[in-house]
């Protein structure tokens, strides 16, 4: 009976590649149409009727980039009191109104933009969409759910605070984009979280929660003139204004090792170099070169170096964020104290020789198998549907990206995976920052016990 599990299991393995380059890409996605809801705004729309779901990507041009300066945390702390009330509805009544239909309502401020992910009966999208309306259009931010929200944001950051994973992703960011909004924590700080006023959130959802750089993408059981009809009404009332813009990004990374000491057995570094953006034509050779050098998981050069053949860590990653104004390829790795150090040789020596020499056909070839084959399950429902286009709107792609997306990344060269190696993995340029106390550094002084600063009246 073994014999003939194991025979099965290979059998899979053994095909598994073949599937993933044929596996094609489900119609829905395929075969975008975009809406037309005037210049301000962007809407693309896949039609399904598979099952009676429909499915909402919503992005504002409201993300942390926005945040002033002194009150980083703005832009989430919105996010956060968008379905808190509005219109006639407080914060109890709009809860029962979206449970009523089973609605799923979320919101989270990114980087460069709010994203608003709605999910319903197809049915009850009239409804979905007239909550929405009034979650933007005539928000209260009244002051109980503004106390309440206020406290949670504030208990999160507290809690991340003692966490390594924490501290170095936001030390990472802060060190990287010198000053720039990019590196402000997208949910905050204490003191910015608790100076923001009811006043301060009126004016920012006024000013960024409008149809000028609005993003919509729909997925699901509903018709096109059904759709432009209801999409047409909902944002109507929106303000045709556009924000301010946030601030150029100046100099980028810090190169070097920073450390923000705490008292943890095992520190975590993130480390990272200037990325390629979207728009530039070398971005999907940077996209499979990432995949082999760290995204692949355990079919990763970092991974093979860093926990295969040292045994340094349970796991290591990296990815490729590309915001509007600049692009990051990070990574992040957990080590023991006494090897954290090592830890970051073996990944600087990684990129050094990955740079050099770049790839092999092989490594190549694998990395193309899996990100062609694995690209449909992106799309195995209407909020998945929707989710993925609505990612490909905020990078600045046309509809038509994800019917092409798998032929250019079979498109990419091995030449051309060595090039951007070249260009981009300069070990020297490596910005790190370690949370924890490596082996031979000072323990971490005790933290003083502040007293909080009192909220801002609302």
């Amino acid at each position: 009976m073994m014999r003939r599990l194991l025979a099965a299991a290979a059998f899979v393995l053994a095909v598994l590649p073949a599937l993933y380059l044929i596996a094609p890409v489900p119609a829905r996605a395929a075969d975008i149409k975009n809406i037309d809801l005037g210049k301000q705004a962007q809407v693309w729309f896949a039609e399904d009727h598979t099952v009676p779901i429909i499915s909402f990507n919503i992005s504002l041009p409201a993300g942390a980039a926005y945040d002033p300066g002194a009150k980083p945390g703005l832009a989430s702390f919105a996010a956060s009191m968008m379905d808190e009330g509005a219109g006639n509805l407080d914060s109890a009544a709009f809860h029962r109104a979206v449970a009523a239909r089973a609605i799923q309502f979320s919101a989270r401020a990114e980087r460069d933009y709010t994203v608003i992910s709605i999910t319903a009966q197809s049915a009850d999208a009239g409804e979905a969409l007239r909550l929405l309306q009034l979650a933007l259009h005539q928000p209260r931010f009244d002051a109980e759910p503004l106390a309440r929200v206020r406290t949670q944001i504030l208990q999160s950051l507290d809690q991340e605070s003692a966490q390594p994973e924490q501290v170095a992703a936001k030390g990472f960011m802060r060190a990287f984009f010198n000053g720039h909004t990019y590196g402000h924590p997208t949910d905050g700080e204490p003191q910015g979280i608790a100076a923001i006023t009811q006043g301060d959130l009126k004016t920012f959802a006024r000013s960024h929660w409008v149809k000028n750089g609005l993003k919509i993408a729909v997925a699901g059981d509903i018709s096109q003139d059904a759709i432009t009809k209801l999409l047409g009404q909902t944002f109507a009332p929106l303000p045709g204004t556009a924000p301010q813009p946030p601030p150029d990004v100046g100099r980028l990374g810090s190169p070097g090792t920073h450390l923000a000491p705490m008292a943890v057995p095992q520190p975590n570094a993130v480390f990272g170099l200037p990325g390629v953006m979207r728009a530039d034509p070398d971005f999907l050779a940077a996209y499979v070169a990432n995949y082999i050098l760290g995204g692949g998981g355990f079919s990763s050069r970092l991974m093979t170096e860093v926990r295969e053949k040292r045994g340094l860590t349970y796991g290591i990653n990296t990815g490729i964020n590309p915001f509007n104004k600049a692009s990051v390829w990070v990574g992040q790795v957990a080590t023991r104290a006494d090897a954290i150090n090592q830890t970051m040789d073996v990944v600087r020596q990684t990129m050094r020789d990955f740079a050099a020499k770049g790839p092999t056909q092989a490594e190549l070839d694998d990395a193309k198998t899996f990100l062609t084959g694995s690209f449909p399950l992106a799309f195995d429902s209407n909020a998945g549907t929707a989710a993925q286009l609505g990612t490909y709107q905020r990078q600045g792609l046309d509809a038509g990206y994800v019917a092409h997306r798998n032929a250019l990344i079979q498109a990419v060269t091995l030449a051309d995976v060595r090039r951007v190696a070249k260009r981009v993995f300069d070990p020297a340029r490596l910005t790190v920052l370690v949370a924890g106390s490596p082996a031979g550094t000072p323990p971490p002084a005790p933290k003083p016990v502040d007293k909080p600063a009192p909220p801002a009246k609302p």
